[in-house]
């Protein structure tokens, strides 16, 4: 039987491996820019910055890829612009969801997230409409106690599967809602 070799097994699995990686790397390096942008370049007086960098040792990014993402945010490289967005959205059963962005094309994102929200039978929704249910803490935004809702069994299955769709682009950083 041709073509199924240990040699091509091995291969394609180190080929999955290697793009898992790219991606990550690509989010945390987008990440890392950002926060270089808001905060600047020293992570002792940028808590943003410093978490970043953090979650970037945490998964053995390289140093040169991180220090290459801080100077591109503190204008030392040029590279893409970047520009970080908060949308807010209603997913099945009109959960509330904050999808926290970073992207180079406002216009293309805002489509995707459109056209993925609309297969999963959900949709963005203007600025407020959601945000109002959540507060910010520690960089996180946390659901109020008093908006918090469970959701039967099929309607935790169309989240799952449009949290799953939404965490496959790379634009997308954080996605908050309020399931307990």
């Amino acid at each position: 039987m041709s073509g199924h070799s240990h040699a091509k097994k091995v291969k394609h699995q180190k080929e999955a491996t290697a793009a898992e990686r790219s991606k990550i790397f690509s989010k945390l390096s987008n990440e890392i820019t950002v926060a270089a942008r808001s905060g600047g370049k020293d992570p002792v007086s940028n808590p943003r910055l410093r978490t970043a960098i953090e979650k970037a040792r945490d998964v053995n990014m390289p140093s040169d890829n991180v220090e290459r993402a801080v100077r591109r945010g503190t204008g030392e490289e040029t590279g893409q612009v970047l520009e970080e967005l908060l949308l807010e959205a209603l997913g099945p059963n009109n959960t509330a969801i904050l999808i926290e962005v970073i992207t180079d094309n406002r216009n293309r994102t805002l489509g995707e997230m459109r056209r993925i929200l609309q297969e999963h039978q959900g949709k963005l929704v203007s600025e407020g409409n959601v945000r109002w249910m959540f507060e910010r803490q520690g960089g996180e935004w946390v659901p109020k106690s008093d908006v918090v809702v469970a959701a039967d069994e099929p309607t935790t299955q169309l989240l799952d599967k449009l949290f799953d769709a939404l965490e496959e682009n790379d634009s997308v950083q954080e996605i908050y809602s309020t399931l307990p």
